[in-house]
């Protein structure tokens, strides 16, 4: 028995709550998890596991040993790390998940130098707006705009995107330019709707201006979970959308889109990071975030809300 290989079967048996996922990530055959397994018991002597047809849950000396085990494995690999020249240049495959109008218009783009950098890092990359199982999809990290509600992830916050109001002039020409956003829940308006990966629902945005505060829901014939599908929408004159500004920049510069309720503001759209708590930070994954912190620098820095 490899122990290495059996601590590391071990841990993703107890992350994922199933020998087959754990197989999957792994990539190994299911026997051969449940063969480590095992055969790990047998050498420590102790049930750690305890397997039913339905789950498997861990045992309390298992739940005692996997946090040993997670510690482990986190200095094996910083060992490994500093005795190579992974201490300068981090290699190894990363899996990440990110916005798809973030990965088209700001992340992908950019990646040559973040290559340049380090050519030995190969990315794995989803690219979606939907809720992801980090633990059970083998995914180190994802990118999301939007206060993160999962208590079991580490959220770094990396960024503010300011939010403004935009139509296309072919909307503008069929149903006028609604000069206050109340007017946007009048009959013969519609927004494009966003459906939120957290709820699959529409939520109203919150606009502060002329002294009040409005909260907008509106009406619409579409409502997408895709970031560039929606844009798509407001492009082809479905409704008004709220956009980043770093997504409504050169459709603003070709006229395609026209800004509204420019004396009004919106509440910025955080950016964060998150990653599993039990997911060591190994060296390629810590400049990730590093090179994050930094295109958010340029496209949407933190802001300082202590005055609002």
């Amino acid at each position: 028995m490899d122990r290495f290989d059996a601590m590391q079967a071990f841990a993703r048996v107890v992350e994922t709550g199933s020998f087959t996922k754990a197989a999957e990530t792994l990539h190994m055959s299911k026997t051969s998890v449940t063969q480590l397994i095992q055969q790990l018991e047998a050498r420590l002597r102790v049930r750690l596991l305890n397997r039913t047809t339905r789950k498997v849950n861990v045992t309390a000396d298992g739940a005692a040993y996997y946090e040993r085990v997670v510690r482990l494995l986190a200095d094996m690999d910083d060992a490994e790390t500093s005795l190579s020249s992974a201490s300068t240049a981090p290699r190894g495959r990363l899996r990440v998940d990110v916005p798809s109008p973030f990965a088209r218009m700001i992340l992908v783009p950019a990646l040559p130098a973040f290559h340049a950098r380090y050519p030995d890092i190969q990315f794995d990359m989803g690219v979606s707006d939907r809720r992801v199982d980090l633990i059970g999809e083998n995914v180190d990290c994802v990118v999301r705009g939007g206060e993160i509600t999962d208590q079991s992830l580490v959220a770094r916050h990396v960024g503010d995107l300011r939010l403004g109001v935009y139509a296309a002039p072919s909307y503008l020409e069929r149903a006028g330019r609604p000069l206050h956003p109340r007017e946007l829940e009048d009959t013969h308006h519609r927004i494009v709707g966003f459906l939120w990966a957290r709820s699959g629902k529409v939520f109203p945005y919150a606009m502060h201006g002329q002294g009040e505060r409005v909260e907008v829901l509106g009406r619409y014939v579409l409502a997408v979970d895709d970031g560039n599908a929606y844009l798509a929408a407001g492009l082809a004159g479905l409704g008004i959308l709220w956009l980043p500004d770093y997504m409504a920049r050169e459709h603003l510069a070709r006229d395609e889109l026209a800004p509204l309720f420019e004396d009004w503001q919106l509440d910025p759209m955080p950016m964060y990071v998150a990653y599993p708590p039990n997911r060591h930070v190994s060296a390629k994954l810590r400049v990730f975030i590093d090179w994050i912190v930094e295109l958010m620098g340029e496209h949407g820095p933190v802001l300082d809300r202590r005055g609002s």
